[in-house]
C-alpha cells in the first residue's frame, strides 16, 4: 500500500471526519487530533504539488500514457450517444400553469428513511427527499450550481472558506425561521450522520460558523473547488431543522423541511403523502405562490411491469424508472397510442457491479480483470432490455460528459473469453491463491442482484459465461433493494458488506468529486489505521478499494478550479480504475419519468433567480414546479 506520499494529506483530509468518530472524546481528544492535522498541513501541500506537477507534465505530453493503453477500435467515442438515447429536451415554457389536484409517482423501491443525514439515498428516495427539504444550491442547465436557499455564495482565494447568504422570508414546517445559526446548529448532526460523516471528508468541510444573521461560512481543512456541488444534494445540502431533529427517530416519523410539501402520511412500503406548504417561500416569476399541485402520493411499485401499468390504466400519473427495457415498453405504448410523455435522460450513471476486494479471491486482480473480460456487455444490455438505447460503458462517465476520456475508453478490458479464462487459470493454479483452496479448484462468487426480472436475466447472461469457462462457481442471489444496499453496506464490522460479487449503479451528473471521492476513500478502520487515521470509514467505497495515488489525485482534482487540470486527474484515476477493475461496467443507465399527459413542467423548472434547472437527471423530479392539465 503506498502511503508516505498520501499520508499527510490524508489526516487533513479527514480530520472532521476522525473527530466525529471519537466516541465523545475529550477536548484533549479534540485539540491533539487538531494539533496533528496542522502539522500535516505544509506536507498535504507538497503531496497534492507533486500530483499537479505530475498533471502538468501528463498535459505538456499528450503521448505520455500511450504505451499503457490498450488498442480498441470499438470503443465510443467522446460525444457519442446511442441510437435510442433521446433526451427530453430542458427548455422554459411559456404557459399558464394550471393550480391544485393530486399526483401519483410510482417509484422503483421505498425510500430507506427521511433523514438527509443518517439515510442512504437513491433515486427513488430523491424524489421524496426533495419535495420536504430544500437545498442549498441545485444543478442548472448550465452545467453548474445555483443558488436556491442562498442568495449567493463566493469563496475566498484559494477555496478554504466559502461565504454564502441564506434568502430572507424562509421558514420551516414547523414555524421555525430558518437562519445563518440553523446552519451552525446543524453542524453537530452532520457530524455524527452516517451519510453525512463521510461527505464531511469528501469535501474537506471543518466547521460551519454564522458570520452574519443571515451569512454562513463554511471552513474547510482543505481546499476544495467543487465545494458547491456538495450544497446541491443530501447530506451536507439538504437543510432540516436541527431543533425537531434531536430526536432522529421522531424525526424520521415526522420530517420538518422548508420544502414546498409537508410529509402527512406514511404509510411504509405502502404510500407516503405530502401536502403543500401553504407557507412556502417560493414564487415562480409571474408571482404565483409555488408549489402547482396541492397533494404528492409516493407509492412503492417494486415491479417495472406493474408500475408502468399503474400509468397506462390511469391509477398513477407518473412511473419512474431507471430500467432500459420499461423505456423501450414506454415508447412502445406511447408510440401505439397509449396517453402518454416521456421525460427520459441518460448521463453519467453507469449499470454495472462491483467486487469486494477485502473478500477473496476478488482481493486479486488477476481474477477481477478476468471477470471483466467475461462481461459480454452488448448481451448484458440486451438482456436489460437497452439495446439502441445505452451504449457500452468504460467509465465513470458517459460518452457526452465533458470528463468522458477516450483513452480510458480504449484501456477497459473488453469481452475476451479466453483472455479472461487464462487469467482466471493462472490464479487457480498459484499455489499461494488468497482463497485458500487447493490447486485447480474454482473459485465461488455470489453474483447478487435486485429481483427484477431484467436484473434477473442480465446476471443469467454473466453467469452462464461464468460457469461455461468451469472455473468458476456461481451463485445467483435476489434480495429486494433495501436489503441489497443493505448487504453492501455490512453492519457490525465497520461499513464492510458481505457481498462478494453484487451488481450496482455508479455516477451521476454532478461534479466528480461528489460520487468519486466517496467511493474511493479508506473503506476499515484497519486500513484508514495504516494510513496513519485510525477509525475514519467511507460507507459509500462499496468495493471496498483503496489506493494512496488514486485518492490523492481525487484530493488534488478539488484543489483546483482549472477545468483541464482537474481532467487529467480523473483521468488518471479512471485509468487506474481501468487497471485494477473494483468495478465491471453494463450500460449507462436510462432513466426516466413516464406520466400520463396532463403531467407538466418537468423539464422546465427555475431557480429563484430564474435560470432553467438541469430538469430530471437520474429521473430525480423537482415537482414544486410541476403541474396538472384537464
Amino acid at each position: 500500500m503506498k502511503q508516505r506520499r498520501f499520508q499527510p494529506l490524508l489526516a487533513i483530509f479527514f480530520v472532521l471526519a476522525l473527530l466525529a468518530s471519537a466516541c465523545g472524546g475529550s477536548d484533549g481528544v479534540v485539540d491533539a487530533v487538531t494539533d496533528a492535522a496542522g502539522d500535516a498541513v505544509d506536507a498535504a501541500g507538497d503531496a497534492v504539488d507533486d500530483a499537479a506537477e505530475a498533471v502538468d507534465d501528463a498535459m505538456d505530453d499528450d503521448d505520455a500514457m500511450d504505451d499503457e493503453e490498450v488498442e480498441n477500435e470499438d470503443v465510443a467515442e467522446a460525444g457519442t450517444e446511442a441510437e435510442g438515447d433521446v433526451d427530453t429536451a430542458v427548455e422554459a415554457v411559456d404557459v399558464e400553469r394550471q393550480q391544485g389536484g393530486e399526483l401519483i409517482i410510482g417509484l422503483e423501491a421505498e425510500s430507506v428513511g427521511m433523514r438527509p443525514w443518517e439515510d442512504t439515498c437513491s433515486s427513488p428516495c430523491y424524489n421524496m427527499l426533495a419535495t420536504i427539504y430544500d437545498k442549498l444550491m441545485e444543478s442548472n442547465s448550465e452545467g453548474g450550481y445555483s443558488p436556491w436557499l442562498l442568495s449567493e455564495i463566493s469563496p475566498n482565494d484559494d477555496f478554504t472558506a466559502w461565504t454564502g447568504t441564506l434568502r430572507d422570508g424562509v421558514t420551516f414546517h414547523n414555524g421555525v425561521e430558518l437562519t445563518a445559526q440553523t446552519i451552525a446548529d446543524s453542524w453537530p448532526i452532520w457530524q455524527e450522520g452516517a451519510q453525512s460523516a463521510s461527505a464531511i471528508g469528501a469535501s474537506n468541510l471543518a466547521g460551519i460558523e454564522a458570520t452574519g444573521d443571515m451569512e454562513v461560512t463554511w471552513t474547510l481543512s482543505q481546499p476544495n473547488s467543487a465545494f458547491p456541488a456538495f450544497l446541491s444534494r443530501a447530506p451536507l445540502g439538504m437543510v432540516f431543522e436541527p431543533g425537531a431533529a434531536a430526536d432522529a427517530d421522531a424525526f424520521n416519523e415526522a420530517p420538518v423541511g422548508t420544502g414546498a410539501y409537508m410529509m402527512v402520511s406514511r404509510d411504509l412500503d405502502n404510500e407516503t403523502v405530502m401536502e403543500r406548504n401553504p407557507d412556502y417561500w417560493m414564487m415562480d416569476k409571474n408571482g404565483t405562490q409555488l408549489p402547482y399541485i396541492d397533494s404528492l402520493v409516493f407509492r412503492p411499485i417494486p415491479d417495472e411491469g406493474t408500475r408502468l401499468d399503474a400509468v397506462l390504466s390511469g391509477t398513477t400519473g407518473v412511473a419512474h424508472t431507471l430500467r432500459q427495457g420499461t423505456i423501450r415498453d414506454g415508447r412502445a405504448a406511447r408510440d401505439g397510442g397509449a396517453d402518454l410523455t416521456m421525460f427520459e435522460f441518460q448521463g453519467n450513471n453507469v449499470g454495472g457491479g462491483m467486487f469486494n476486494v477485502l473478500t477473496p479471491p476478488f482481493d486479486d486482480v488477476r481474477v477481477r480483470r478476468a471477470l471483466v473480460h467475461l462481461n459480454p456487455q452488448d448481451q448484458v444490455i440486451e438482456a436489460l432490455g437497452g439495446t439502441g438505447i445505452s451504449l457500452p460503458g468504460t467509465q465513470w462517465f458517459s460518452p457526452d460528459s465533458p470528463w468522458y476520456s477516450e483513452k480510458v475508453a480504449a484501456a477497459w478490458p473488453q469481452f475476451d473469453f479466453e483472455g479472461g479464462v487464462a487469467l482466471l487459470s493462472e490464479y487457480i493454479n498459484d499455489p499461494a491463491r488468497s482463497d485458500g483452496k487447493a490447486v485447480g479448484e474454482p473459485i465461488e462468487a455470489e453474483l447478487s442482484c435486485p429481483p427484477d426480472p431484467t436484473l434477473i436475466a442480465a446476471m443469467q447472461v454473466i453467469e452462464q459465461i461464468w460457469s461455461s469457462t468451469g472455473l468458476i462457481t456461481t451463485n445467483l442471489t435476489n434480495y429486494d433493494q433495501q436489503t441489497h444496499i443493505g448487504y453492501a453496506l455490512g453492519g457490525d464490522n465497520g461499513f464492510v458488506g458481505s457481498h462478494t460479487t453484487h451488481c450496482w449503479r455508479f455516477s451521476d451528473d454532478e461534479d466528480p468529486s461528489i460520487s468519486m471521492n466517496q467511493a474511493f476513500a479508506p473503506p476499515t478502520a484497519e486500513i484508514a489505521e495504516a494510513a496513519g487515521l485510525p477509525g475514519v470509514v467511507s460507507p459509500l467505497n462499496f468495493s471496498n478499494y483503496f489506493d494512496g495515488e488514486l485518492f490523492t489525485n481525487l484530493i488534488a482534482a478539488t484543489r483546483t478550479s482549472d477545468f483541464e487540470e482537474r481532467y487529467a486527474l480523473y483521468e488518471a484515476v479512471s485509468l487506474q480504475i481501468a487497471e485494477q477493475t473494483p468495478v465491471w461496467w453494463s450500460g449507462h443507465t436510462a432513466t426516466a419519468l413516464i406520466s400520463d399527459s396532463a403531467v407538466n413542467g418537468v423539464t422546465s423548472w427555475e431557480t429563484p433567480d430564474g435560470i432553467l434547472g438541469s430538469g430530471m437527471p437520474n429521473a430525480e423530479g423537482r415537482w414544486a414546479q410541476v403541474w396538472l392539465e384537464e
